[in-house]
């Protein structure tokens, strides 16, 4: 692997001999792998079951380690929101934020949502997430991933983090910050990343990682954690940025990394001007280690920090259930007829629990819960986001498994033979996960899956 120069000469003064050791890259190919939606399956039930080579990843408990020719995006289980193809160094940070179920999260730099699926994962349906990206083109793409794993309790915006900092002043337990940053850790998996590296790219990335860092704190509630985490070596966008904004903030706490399990401490020449910063309380995760390249850092803010009010915004008002929703529920989704609905546009939401308390009126909400359906014509027409969340659930249901050829079909757009769902609207479910619904006539299941998310090849 040949670095851009001004990359390699500030990494060889900072880590002398030690520069050809650390970024000898532990695997001949960029590493790849997937992590486990365990929303909805334990990591060792897809270690039994997986159809593929799959070896467990020291970065993350539900992630693993592919073969660098496989192609994640055409199995069935990746149709099903089972596993997500992220590259295993990736996995780490969300794993240290230490997220329990009920807990208010926050995603700041969401897209396309690898990591905000495992902070989803932690919560199991329980507490609330905001996943929050700033570029509108990749927020789609964040709101298309988190359908696919099936996550309820999201509320997905497109949002300056400045703007949700001052709506949702210190509402939330746990923050994550994958910031935006220079791109050194994709030097071998994205060739633009080295041929667009340069030294102001680093200072560019560097300031806007310490403003979204600002605002992380601001929405952190008192006694939270914050990971910030980056995939880049640049010092001025890791142990240096951390150094300056524990300078500036004293309620904050740096926490100790070392006893996590994988990478090297962090290190002191790369923050100089802070010589009381404990820099090998940070994580780094070199070529050398296993992964591309990662950099964490774990902040708690102290139970006694200002507890800020936040301004109060007035929910919407919530539509009458129509009769065709509530009829159509009652006969496939029992369990979702009660619950309260809210409008998008001409169609109906399932919103996420508890997002009535945050303070969105103002804010570019991308989705706030899961699209229900519309009524088209006296009838209910179901979304698809409603059987990628809650298909298990789904009283009429077609099982198939991945060696059952209806499975390839199903994700071609084919009719398919029914053999264990009736007539009406059913679930499509491989191995017992969601591949979306379909409706059944006369034995067969016309095909709902929507076209831009089929293996047309």
């Amino acid at each position: 692997m040949e670095f851009p120069q001004d990359f390699t000469a500030r990494e060889r003064a900072l880590l002398g001999a030690r520069f050809d050791e650390l970024y000898a890259y532990a695997t001949p190919q960029p590493a790849r792998g997937v992590t486990v939606n365990a929303l909805r399956c334990k990591p060792e039930w897809f270690a039994q079951h997986a159809d593929f080579d799959a070896k467990p990843s020291p970065f993350c408990p539900t992630a693993f380690t592919t073969a660098a020719d496989f192609r994640p995006g055409r199995h069935a289980w990746h149709h099903a929101g089972v596993l997500y193809a992220q590259e295993p160094s990736a996995s780490a940070p969300a794993a240290l934020l230490d997220v329990q179920p009920g807990m208010r999260v926050a995603d700041l730099c969401a897209a396309p949502g690898g990591k905000t699926s495992q902070l989803a994962a932690a919560l199991q349906g329980q507490g609330l997430l905001l996943a929050n990206e700033f570029v509108a083109a990749r927020a789609e793409i964040l709101r298309q991933n988190l359908e696919r794993m099936g996550v309820t309790n999201a509320v997905i915006t497109n949002e300056d983090t400045a703007r949700l900092a001052a709506a949702m002043p210190g509402q939330f337990d746990r923050v994550l910050v994958d910031a935006p940053c220079s791109g050194e850790g994709m030097f071998r998996k994205e060739a633009v990343a080295a041929a667009q590296h340069n030294n102001a790219l680093v200072a560019h990335c560097a300031e806007l990682g310490a403003e979204i860092l600002e605002n992380a704190a601001a929405l952190l509630a008192p006694g939270g954690v914050l990971v910030y985490s980056t995939c880049t070596f640049a010092p001025a966008e890791d142990e240096e940025q951390i150094a300056t904004f524990l300078a500036k903030h004293p309620a904050f706490t740096l926490c100790d990394l070392s006893g996590c399990g994988f990478g090297r401490p962090g290190e002191a020449n790369r923050a100089p001007d802070y010589p009381d910063f404990r820099a090998g309380y940070t994580r780094r995760i070199w070529p050398a280690d296993g992964g591309e390249g990662h950099f964490m850092a774990k902040l708690q803010k102290a139970a006694d920090a200002d507890a800020p009010t936040p301004p109060k915004g007035k929910p919407p008002k919530a539509p009458k259930a129509p009769a065709e929703w509530l009829d159509f529920a009652k006969t496939y989704f029992p369990a979702l007829a009660s619950r309260p609905l809210a409008g998008a546009g001409e169609w109906l939401l399932l919103p996420a629990p508890g997002s009535e308390t945050l303070n969105t009126a103002k804010l570019r909400v991308v989705r706030g819960g899961i699209l229900a359906g519309s009524v088209l014509k006296k009838r209910f027409q179901p979304a698809h986001a409603l059987f990628m969340a809650y298909g298990a659930q789904c009283t009429n249901r077609e099982e198939l498994t991945l060696t059952d050829p209806r499975t390839a079909a199903w994700l071609r757009g084919e009719e398919i033979d029914a053999a264990t769902a009736q007539n009406g609207w059913c679930a499509v479910l491989v191995d017992g996960f969601p591949l979306g619904g379909g409706k059944v006539s006369g034995g067969r299941i016309k095909n709902h899956y929507p076209k831009g998310l089929r293996n047309l090849q």
